[in-house]
């Protein structure tokens, strides 16, 4: 049964629909990448102050982070944050075809999760909150974060690590649904585990020591001896890490390690060796101890290629994340919450939108063209023991996300809400821009905006206004780490280097050509 100020929160919701809608799209459109979504954070940083909040800009010494608080008096504080960041190379407009966003090309960055959909959802549960507080006079704070380079793990461990967590009664970490049978639910006892990820930098600023020389200033043939250089640095790297992957770690737990070549030596190609290349390795795993197992290996990998190559290699920190913490009071406020909302449901004229987009993928459209797992509701209980099946019982933690560094600093409750996604025949699998483009287009994608936008107020609300339901998630915090921050079992933040802004992240830029990605658009495109 809702409070006043909770059915004030669904009210508010409701009214705001159109709003929420705008703001999806608009970020989706935006469609910045990690570490610089300019755009996207100055939206919100606008849209936040406009509402009362007082902001703190490039949180964390991130530029594109953020910290907003505002309060109505004396009372707990209630945490929850946006991610806008997008995925490069998924540039898909909101159509029902494969294109582009106008004046871009498929490489530039677009949202697969989609972050779009999630921040938005997050932030109308925040303004929803902040509306009942107002007109029922509930004491509190909201404390409400944005978090870059969510797919690099990139902003939360840096903001755990300095503090913006700390002193929270509860944290609401919602996710659009990403794997079955995590679907309008909340994670139970099996949460995110731990990750690393890193940029080898490979440096050959001595390439003459490499050989004999001729003395003369410039050796008279292109090809005297001389170091390798960068790239072959790189090569081998990369080629030694991938044949030593299944030595890494057992062959079980889900684990993974992937990789992006970020710089590669010089585009115009002269005859000298490259003197500098970078290759990032993200590594998703269970447990601290085996990304510190991974990362020794590929120092070692490191050090080896840049030994052959005449190089020399540096290792930067991206990201070093913990793995989750459980908290079963915080999941029940969380899909109690989900459970007054109700699953989401797509009406005539979402299904009008999936059916041309399965005869444009060229299979039969079908009358009930999304999954019927998107409309139900799995009690965590019941989703725990289906994630459990395929996992070693020894293993504790699966997939990967950085919210798990909040989970160390507060309690912290992650739930799920359905996106939309299509029913496939047999054999048949869709192309990835279908799920990019569900997730910009109004018909498809508002109503998990809407769905998760009233979950999360309801579980804010109840944390402010429940002192017993409040005081448990306390206590089972306190419990699992065996004291609270700082306790016996308590994993201190991993992080201890400087947010890694300065690399070559991909990214838009503005040249005589007018505004384009990074890969440049080819003409007539």
């Amino acid at each position: 049964m809702a409070t006043p100020a909770q059915t004030s929160a669904l009210a508010f919701v409701e009214q705001a629909r159109p709003q929420l809608s705008a703001a999806t799209r608009t970020i989706f459109d935006f469609g910045e990448t990690a570490w610089r979504e300019y755009q996207s954070a100055a939206w919100y940083v606008e849209l936040l102050k406009r509402e009362g909040f007082s902001v703190e800009t490039g949180s964390g010494g991130m530029p594109t982070a953020f910290c907003a608080h505002w309060t109505n008096g004396a009372g707990p504080t209630v945490g929850m944050y946006a991610e806008y960041d997008a995925v490069p190379g998924n540039c898909q407009d909101a159509a029902t075809v494969r294109r582009p966003r106008p004046g871009l090309n498929h490489h530039a960055g677009g949202h697969t999760d989609p972050h779009s959909g999630l921040g938005i959802a997050s932030l109308g549960g925040l303004l929803a909150t902040k509306a009942a507080m107002q007109q029922h006079g509930i004491k509190g704070t909201l404390r409400f974060t944005g978090e870059p380079a969510e797919k690099v793990r990139g902003s939360k461990p840096i903001h755990a690590a300095r503090g913006y967590y700390d002193g929270l009664d509860g944290m609401i970490s919602f996710h659009p649904f990403y794997m079955l049978p995590l679907c309008n639910t909340a994670r139970w006892d099996t949460h995110c585990g731990a990750a690393y990820a890193m940029i080898y930098r490979f440096v050959c600023d001595q390439p003459e020591s490499w050989g004999a020389g001729d003395g003369s200033p410039i050796p008279q043939s292109h090809s005297d001896v001389r170091a390798p250089g960068a790239n072959d640095a790189l090569m081998m790297m990369y080629m030694a890490s991938k044949a030593l992957r299944d030595s890494m770690l057992p062959h079980r737990g889900g684990w993974s390690i992937s990789e992006a070549i970020l710089t590669a030596g010089q585009a115009t190609a002269d005859n000298l060796p490259a003197d500098l290349a970078e290759i990032q390795y993200m590594i998703r795993v269970p447990t601290v101890a085996m990304a510190e197992q991974v990362t020794a290996v590929l120092d070692r990998n490191a050090e080896a290629a840049a030994a052959m190559s005449g190089c020399r290699f540096e290792r930067h920190w991206v990201s070093k994340s913990r793995p989750g913490l459980a908290n079963h009071a915080m999941a029940r406020i969380a899909y109690q919450a989900l459970e007054t909302v109700g699953a989401p449901r797509w009406g005539d004229a979402a299904k009008a939108v999936a059916r041309e987009i399965q005869r444009n993928v060229g299979i039969e459209p079908m009358a009930d063209p999304f999954l019927a797992e998107c409309e139900k509701l799995i009690e965590p209980e019941a989703a725990e023991e289906i994630l459990r099946r395929d996992l070693p019982p020894s293993q504790l933690n699966s997939t990967s996300d950085d919210y798990t560094d909040m989970s160390w600093h507060a309690p912290t409750a992650r739930v799920y809400v359905a996106r939309p996604a299509l029913k496939a025949p047999a054999g048949f699998a869709y192309p990835s821009w279908v799920m990019n483009a569900l997730g910009g287009i109004a018909e498809t994608i508002d109503p998990m905006v809407v769905c998760a936008a009233k979950t999360v107020a309801l579980s804010a609300l109840r944390l402010l206004e429940d002192k017993v339901a409040r005081d448990d998630a306390r206590r089972e915090f306190v419990e699992r780490t065996g004291g609270g921050i700082g306790g016996e079992r308590w994993l201190a933040p991993l992080c201890d280097y400087e947010p890694p802004i300065h690399f070559r992240w991909p990214e838009y830029v503005t040249t005589s050509r007018g505004r384009e990605w990074w890969i440049p658009t080819f003409p007539n495109a």
